[in-house]
């Protein structure tokens, strides 16, 4: 079940306030704990709270703080991206959002007002939010004066741009609507993609809703009310200049107009008064007086002896042609304490939307989509909870240092250096970093030198180790660390900034062995794509796999997945897809997967499958359409290592993607290798990986 949504427009005015109000109505029924979200909310003025929010927070009388309830306000965030800092931006969205989780059931977040010039990348902005946040999406568009095949062409490029960051859109709504029941069930026809296709309902116009009230008016101009105090729900449908002669003015009265004129024009004030009083002419909603200029006490006593005004009158201190700019950006809000108006909305809501639909999707549908962002946002998380102690044998190297010292600001995991304490503390402080809370051992004047030493020997002294060659053996960092890892005295370790592979990972083939029913060490790479997070296996270890170890890759490949919150669906990977092609490669891969299956039958795993069927699911429908795992695969399993190198390096460097690993799995404490070329933030996140693996092993026993 997804435990949060997100409404977004396509552009300003498009009601998206009357789908989000009509939804946390749905959801405060069956949930005890809903929060309200806006990750970015217009420009407050003065002491006014942001009119979505503080709707939400008194009509359902959320428990909130209001600086909890957003993240940032639009001319912070627009600071932020001009200063190329978009994904700090949406990474401290993302914090503070995941922060109203530890304390709700459910959090609805609402999208942006569209204030910019350009409602384009304003669109992309808030897809990328929503994808990053984890969450589906209810988007509202405006049907407003279309017809029903301008609604289709303004919705398909939407749900397109949607579909390239792979968010679940749960529902559409077009707004203000004119479309007749066989023309939406004509469109619903259109967006129909089997049981991931969107939700599509029409909610007709509503004058009440959409139209301003005079109270939104005195807001917008910063009027006065100087009459009518009890009418200024007055709904305001149309403007009208009062700038020609009182006789002429009244021939272009229509109902619901707000008459605006200068306020020295009394003449103009009195007629309006008394075209509302006679039965001859349109109800207007209310009138406008410009300029600060106030009508004379005769005149204002006159009007109040006409047994109350009939009609509202405000006074503003702008001029006309001001006046007349403010009232362009007036839109139509609702007040917490307008009950006529949100029960409009409420009634208009639960007649055009199925919320029971909505729900549904809601709970039977699982989030299991992750960014690069979630992912690593998510796996920082997960280390710091978990406090690992994580050793790592290249202590003198800067790019260690200095990863060191991030992970101990952040407080991802305990550190242990291996190396000389007085060049480490020498090289850290010449570098200005802080690593004060790391601890450092110089293996060979440890007091567990001798005891490791001993250990080795027992282990390898049927492979012709003399208890000399061990204690020359143990002086070695990396075998140390990874004795401090057998010993449960580290908890994992990362090496290989400086190391070769192969020396990394030796001393964990020699004595950490591999897991019950496995009988090799595999690999798989973390492939960070712009919209979602794959797994790559075998990518750095095996060259020429059998079919047994390819099944086994699998498995532990998917394993894998899941400690790190990816849903597997598993692709076994070759050239021909089904039993399109014939051949020693492919029969390897058949076998392959007949064995996955019978090891794990709870795991869904196709092959063989090319990768364009793999991940494409246009390319799925056609090559195999009644597959649960193409067109979805998650994981993609290689059949030899001169394959699955070639194909990740391709794909990290053609669509830019993160390639973080190689992450070894299959044996039985965790041992990581970094490239010689890693960055420090490489060494980052392969400690944290490192830190979540040896909790999921802890977790597991």
């Amino acid at each position: 079940m997804y435990n949060g949504l997100y409404i977004t427009a396509t552009s300003q005015r498009n009601g998206k306030s009357v789908i989000a109000l009509g939804m946390m109505q749905l959801l405060s029924r069956t949930l005890r704990k809903v929060a309200i979200f806006r990750p970015i909310i217009s420009e407050p003025q003065l002491d006014d709270l942001d009119p979505d929010i503080n709707l939400m927070l008194k009509h359902f009388k959320i428990d909130m703080e209001y600086a909890a309830t957003f993240a940032y306000t639009y001319t912070e965030a627009r600071e932020i991206i001009n200063q190329g800092s978009r994904s700090l931006l949406v990474e401290n969205i993302l914090r503070k959002y995941k922060k109203l989780l530890e304390t709700h059931d459910f959090v609805l977040c609402v999208g942006t007002d569209f204030l910019g010039k350009d409602p384009v990348p304003e669109f992309e902005l808030n897809v990328e939010i929503a994808a990053n946040l984890g969450c589906p999406v209810i988007l509202v568009t405006t049907g407003e004066n279309k017809t029903a095949d301008e609604a289709r062409e303004s919705l398909q490029p939407v749900m397109d741009a949607l579909a390239q960051y792979s968010v679940d859109v749960i529902a559409a709504v077009i707004n203000m609507a004119g479309l007749t029941q066989t023309e939406l069930d004509e469109l619903r026809r259109h967006f129909a993609r089997g049981e991931s296709a969107p939700l599509l309902y029409a909610v007709p116009d509503e004058p009440l809703v959409g139209k301003p009230t005079m109270r939104d008016v005195q807001k917008i101009v910063d009027g006065e009310i100087l009459f009518g105090h009890n009418r200024m729900d007055a709904l305001v449908g149309d403007y009208l200049v009062a700038a020609m002669h009182v006789d002429h003015v009244l021939q272009y009265i229509a109902k619901d107009q707000l008459v605006i004129a200068p306020g020295d024009r009394t003449d103009m004030l009195l007629a309006a008064i008394a075209s509302r009083l006679s039965s001859s002419t349109p109800d207007i909603a209310g009138v406008l007086l410009t300029g600060g200029l106030r009508p004379p006490a005769e005149v204002c006593d006159l009007i109040e002896g006409w047994s109350g005004s009939p009609l509202p009158v405000l006074l503003t201190r702008h001029h006309t042609y001001k006046t007349i700019l403010a009232l362009r950006e007036i839109y139509s809000v609702i007040e917490p304490d307008d009950i006529r108006k949100i029960n409009t909305v409420l009634g208009l809501f639960e007649h055009y939307v199925n919320g029971k639909e909505i729900a549904e999707r809601l709970q039977t549908r699982c989030g299991s989509h992750t960014t690069p962002m979630m992912f690593e946002f998510n796996l920082i998380e997960r280390a710091k909870s978990a406090r690992m102690r994580i050793v790592l044998p290249e202590g003198t190297e800067e790019r260690i240092l200095r990863a060191t010292d991030i992970l101990l600001r952040r407080d991802v995991a305990e550190i242990i250096l291996l190396g000389d304490p007085g060049v480490i503390a020498q090289k850290a402080q010449a570098l200005g970093l802080d690593i004060g809370k790391a601890g450092v051992i110089n293996p060979a004047a440890s007091p567990r030198f001798d005891e490791y030493s001993q250990s080795y020997f027992e282990f390898r002294k049927n492979k012709g180790i003399t208890s000399e060659q061990a204690r020359d053996i143990m002086s070695d960092a990396t075998y140390f660390g990874t004795m401090m890892v057998k010993k449960n005295d580290a908890d994992g370790m990362v090496s290989g900034s400086v190391n070769t592979t192969s020396h990394t990972i030796r001393p964990a083939f020699e004595f950490i062995k591999t897991k019950p029913g496995f009988s090799v060490v595999s690999s798989v790479f973390l492939m960070c794509l712009k919209n979602r997070v794959l797994v790559f296996g075998d990518c750095a270890v095996n060259p020429n796999p059998t079919a047994r170890q390819l099944a086994e890759i699998a498995i532990a490949s998917a394993r894998t997945a899941r400690v790190f919150d990816i849903e597997p669906r598993v692709a076994m990977l070759s050239y021909s897809t089904g039993t399109s092609g014939k051949g020693a490669d492919v029969d390897i891969v058949v076998e392959a997967t007949k064995i996955a299956r019978q090891l794990a039958p709870e795991l869904a795993i196709e092959g063989p499958l090319q990768y364009d069927a793999a991940i494409d699911p246009a390319v799925a429908r056609t090559k195999l359409p009644d597959s649960e795992v193409a067109g979805r695969a998650t994981v993609f399993i290689f059949p030899d290592l001169n394959t699955g190198n070639n194909t990740y390096k391709a794909v990290q460097r053609a669509a830019g993607a993160l390639a973080i690993g190689p992450v070894l799995q299959g044996l039985n404490r965790p041992v990581n290798d970094l490239s010689r070329g890693c960055t420090v933030a490489d060494i980052v996140n392969t400690v944290a990986i490192t830190a979540v693996q040896a909790a999921a092993e802890k977790a597991d026993g």
